[in-house]
């Protein structure tokens, strides 16, 4: 009777043990997954300054907006609550349930959508206002890709780190809260900018 009482513990054990470590893989996978990639893309999430300096770059802009790396959804559901149609992308499964959460506590859920999807398999074509919260690793690539996809009169968004090649028509903020504003209609065309800009050195 012992030893099968023993056995039935050892088991209630093993069970509980290997139910904790699948749970908790579950939860950490998505969040380590991004930094196995090629190109890293961590969750930090956004400062209030940050948000607000966002907010003030799309002061008098209208149409819908999409955050690239939504993270926890703050700035879609600011966005959200200035009257736009919100759209974040994210790679974190919990992350984008928990931004649903938030935004149908916050009452603009009829104003916000959320998907679960690689940034790099996703057009932007049909946005007006992008948000970027990026590494400069992917900057350059990125920078391309809304190029091409995105309409004349989009304006795009960077915070923490700035694209290599555009030169912002707005600027606001400082250190990790600095946010680049790009006018696509100026930014078209960097290279040809970036030579006339540069000055002539002496042969």
């Amino acid at each position: 009777e012992g030893s099968s009482r023993r056995r039935s513990w050892g088991l209630l054990v093993t069970a509980s043990v290997g139910g904790t470590l699948v749970a908790l893989y579950a939860v950490v996978t998505p969040f380590v997954t991004p930094a196995l990639r090629k190109v890293c893309l961590p969750f930090v999430p956004a400062t209030s300054t940050q948000i607000q300096n966002v907010l003030k770059m799309l002061e008098n802009r209208s149409g819908s907006l999409v955050d690239i790396g939504s993270g926890d959804g703050r700035i879609v559901i600011a966005a959200a609550k200035r009257g736009f149609k919100a759209v974040g992308y994210e790679l974190n499964p919990w992350l984008v349930w928990y931004s649903r959460y938030r935004a149908w506590r916050d009452g603009v859920h009829q104003n916000t959508k959320f998907y679960i999807s690689d940034l790099w398999k996703v057009s932007f074509s049909h946005y007006a206002n992008v948000v970027v919260f990026g590494v400069p690793q992917m900057m350059p690539q990125l920078e391309k890709k809304l190029e091409e996809e995105l309409e004349y009169n989009a304006r795009i968004i960077a915070c923490r780190f700035p694209f290599p090649c555009w030169i912002p028509d707005h600027t606001t903020g400082e250190g990790i809260d600095t946010v680049w504003a790009y006018d696509l209609k100026h930014s078209r065309g960097c290279e040809t900018k970036s030579l006339e800009i540069t000055p002539e050195t002496e042969s």
